[in-house]
This record gives structure tokens, sequence and C-alpha cells, in this order.
């Protein structure tokens, strides 16, 4: 099976600057995810999408790919990450690299395992899907979530409040780590559904962070150490 790896990262990170090539734990915060692909051992091409120079440099000397520095138009702050892969993928049909299915991956996911990427592709391709992407549950009941309104809290939904937790069902969140689409869907436009063609592929809240501030950054790193002994 020919499979390509998508690393989108362009230079502009406004919370964290240079949030994708800042030192996490010694390295490259993106290095992570390029040798979680490299290790996962099922992409012919690991690209890497970016604006920057610098990151382009970066990601090259940690093995991946740059066939192109990445359009203007597509690098400012309200870009898809599915548009990113959808034209870079149109580049790459153009140069006549095909594949069979595209993993999406954030280049700031320190966490990610290369296990993880593997193991999605095969449910989800013996499972006969499109899609694919990783999930994690809720730490506490969203049914009995809250607005605060004038510093009181109200209900969202008010029938649930009353209810054991271990009473409603267990909800779930996207982990923001790895998308896998099928080529043809992303050629055609067709970006990851919800329904019966997708793997919703869960991981444990141990293995999930997103990082936005420097808190969430450093306590990145704690969890880190502790599941990695270092």
């Amino acid at each position: 099976m020919n499979n390509i790896a998508i690393i989108p990262a362009r230079g502009g990170s406004k919370r964290i600057p240079r949030k994708n090539i800042r030192p996490f734990l010694g390295k490259p915060m993106i290095s992570y995810a390029i040798e979680a692909a490299r290790k996962s051992g099922v992409f012919k091409h690991i690209v890497v999408s970016t604006d920057d120079r610098e990151i382009a440099d970066t990601a090259e000397s940690f093995g991946a790919e740059i066939f192109r520095m990445r359009p203007r138009e597509l690098a400012d702050d309200f870009t898809g990450t599915f548009q990113v892969t959808q034209s870079e993928v149109a580049y790459l049909d153009s140069i006549g690299i095909r594949s069979d299915y595209v993993c999406t991956i954030y280049a700031t996911v320190p966490l990610i395992r290369a296990e993880d990427i593997k193991n999605s592709l095969d449910q989800m391709t013996a499972g006969g899907m499109e899609h694919a992407y990783t999930m994690c549950s809720y730490p506490f009941p969203i049914w009995r979530s809250c607005y605060i309104r004038d510093q009181h809290p109200t209900p969202i939904w008010p029938e649930n409040m009353p209810k054991r937790s271990q009473d409603l069902p267990e909800a779930y969140h996207d982990a923001g780590q790895f998308y896998w689409d099928s080529y043809n869907s992303i050629i055609t436009g067709k970006p990851e559904s919800n329904g019966p063609e997708t793997l919703a592929y869960l991981l444990p809240r141990s293995h999930v962070v997103d990082i936005d501030t420097v808190e969430d950054w450093e306590t990145a790193e704690l969890m880190y150490r502790v599941i990695n002994h270092v």
C-alpha cells in the first residue's frame, strides 16, 4: 500500500511564536510528528507543508520532504487544514506522486505514537472505511455542563443534573493528532465524515494534549516525561 503523510506547519504561530520548531525537551516540536511517521513504517513520503524556510530546513533534517513552499494564500490565519492537505495532494498528483491513503498529522503532537498511526490504518482498511481520526473521552460528563450567566451556573441540560454520572453516556472529542483520508476523497473534495465511512480511533487521555499556551506546553512536557520515564 502506497501512503503519504502530510504535516502542515506554517510559520505564523501567534500564541506561541515559532511553535512548530520551538525546542520541546531538547528537540524541535515538529520532529516528534516526523519521527512517529517514520517509525510507523506505512508511508512512502512524509511531506511537510510550510511557508517558512527555517521550518522547511528543520523538517528536512529529520527526514521529511519539501516538494514546494506553501502558497501564500494558504498560509493565513483562516485557511483550514483540509484546504492545505487538498492543495498539497493536488500538487503531488501533478508531479506524479499518488497514493492510496493520506494521513494529515499535526506538527505539535509530541505525545503521538507510531503504533497508533499504523493501527488506525490497519483498522480503517480492514473495515473498508474512507476516513479515520483520533478521538478521546471527556474526563467529565458533558451532559451536566453549565453556562455561567451573571456569575451563576445555568445547566445546559437541566434534566441531566440529578442523574448519576455512570448513568450518562460517555462522550468523546477530536484528539487532534492525525487524520486519515482516502486519496480519492481528498482529490474530489470530500473531507472526513462522521458516519459509517469513518473510524473513530480512540486514544487514552494520558496521550492527548492541545498546545495553545505556554501553560499547555509545560503540561505537555510533564506528560511526556512521565509517559517516557525521562
